[in-house]
C-alpha cells in the first residue's frame, strides 16, 4: 500500500470511528449544505459575454474569480475527479476520459467528497450528463445518483428535470450537478460559437431552476454554492496546458461569503479545481486531509475560521 492510499484510509477509519452518531462540528454554522454545479466547457470570457442573469447575480451576490484554473490534462472525467476528490490526476489515478470496457469498476485512489461526507451520515447526490462518470459513483457514497446510459443527455431534459426533482423530494445536503451540451456544442461548433452561446445561456437558465428549487424547498439561505467548470476549448476541443483549456470560472455564493468580490484582489490566491474539494469539505466541517493538493478559499468568506 501506497503513502497517499495509507493516508487516505487512516482519513476514512477516523472518520468512521467519529461519525457513528453524529455530524461534524461546521466552521461556519450557517452553512448547512453544498451544492456544487459544473456547467462542462464553460471558458469564463463566455460566461461573461452570453446573456447569462443567473450567474451575474452570482458573481454579483457572491466572490468569484474568472481566472481560476483546471488540471494541465484539461479534459473532462481527470478535472471533474480532481474537482471531487481534492487531489491531482497522476494521485487519483483516473486519467482516462471515455467509458472503458472494464471487468471490474476502477474508482479514485482516494475518497470522493461523497464518500468523505457519507462518513459523516451526510445525505449526498449526483446528477450527470455524461455516461463517463461512473467512475465517481463509488458503491455507497452516493445516497442518490443519476447517470445516464448509453448516450449523453441535454442540460434542461433531463438533466435539470432530475436535478430539481431530487432537491425537492429528497433535500441532499451534498450535491454535485453537471450540465453537459455547453461541452457538446463547443466540439460540434466550436468554443465561440454562436451555437455555444446559446448553450451557455440555456444552462444558465437550468441553473436558475436549481437555486429556484432551493429557495422552494427553503434551504437556500443555509447552501454554499459553487459553479464552476471542468475545463474551457478553443476551436473544436480543448487540451493540455492551453490557456484557453486550463482557465475557469470559480463562483461562490451564500451564508458569510462575500458580496461582489472578486478573488484576484489576493496576489498569492490562485485558485484550483481541486480546491472545490477542499473549501466544500471545509464548511461541512468533514477536514483536510495531508494528502489533498487542494486548498479552502477562505478569502471568500468573512471572518472564516482557520481549519
Amino acid at each position: 500500500m501506497n503513502r497517499l492510499v495509507w493516508l487516505a484510509a487512516v482519513g476514512l477509519t477516523f472518520l468512521a470511528a467519529r461519525a457513528a452518531d453524529e455530524k461534524p462540528a461546521r466552521p461556519i454554522p450557517a452553512i448547512e449544505r453544498v451544492l456544487i454545479i459544473s456547467i462542462d466547457g464553460l471558458r469564463p470570457d463566455r460566461l461573461l459575454l452570453a446573456n447569462t442573469p443567473v450567474m451575474h447575480r452570482m458573481i454579483h451576490d457572491g466572490a468569484y474569480t474568472m481566472w481560476a484554473q483546471t488540471t494541465a490534462v484539461s479534459i473532462t472525467l481527470p478535472s471533474h475527479t480532481s474537482m471531487l476528490t481534492g487531489v491531482t490526476p497522476r494521485k487519483h489515478g483516473i486519467e482516462w476520459n471515455s467509458d472503458l470496457p472494464l471487468l471490474h469498476p476502477i474508482y479514485p485512489h482516494v475518497p470522493t467528497i461523497f464518500e468523505l461526507a457519507r462518513k459523516w451520515n451526510y445525505t449526498t447526490a449526483l446528477v450527470t450528463g455524461k455516461t463517463k462518470f461512473n467512475a465517481l459513483a463509488k458503491p455507497g457514497t452516493l445516497t442518490y445518483e443519476s447517470i445516464p446510459e448509453g448516450k449523453d443527455l441535454e442540460d434542461d431534459e433531463p438533466v435539470a428535470d432530475i436535478a430539481v426533482k431530487i432537491i425537492r423530494e429528497h433535500r441532499p445536503e451534498l450535491m454535485f450537478v453537471h450540465f453537459p451540451a455547453d461541452d457538446k456544442r463547443g466540439h460540434k461548433f466550436g468554443w465561440g460559437s454562436p451555437e455555444q452561446l446559446q448553450a451557455i445561456e440555456r444552462a444558465d437558465a437550468c441553473v436558475g431552476r436549481l437555486l429556484a428549487a432551493l429557495d422552494e424547498i427553503g434551504v437556500r439561505g443555509h447552501t454554499l454554492v459553487i459553479l464552476t467548470s471542468d475545463h474551457g476549448g478553443a476551436g473544436l476541443t480543448h487540451g493540455p496546458e492551453d490557456p484557453r483549456s486550463r482557465n475557469i470560472p470559480w463562483i461562490v455564493s451564500g451564508p458569510t461569503v462575500k458580496n461582489n468580490f472578486d478573488l484576484t484582489q489576493s496576489m498569492d490566491l490562485m485558485v484550483r479545481t481541486e480546491d472545490t474539494c477542499a473549501t466544500a469539505c471545509y464548511v461541512l466541517g468533514l477536514g483536510q486531509f495531508p494528502y489533498f493538493d487542494g486548498r479552502p478559499v477562505l478569502f471568500a468568506f468573512d471572518n472564516p475560521p482557520k481549519p
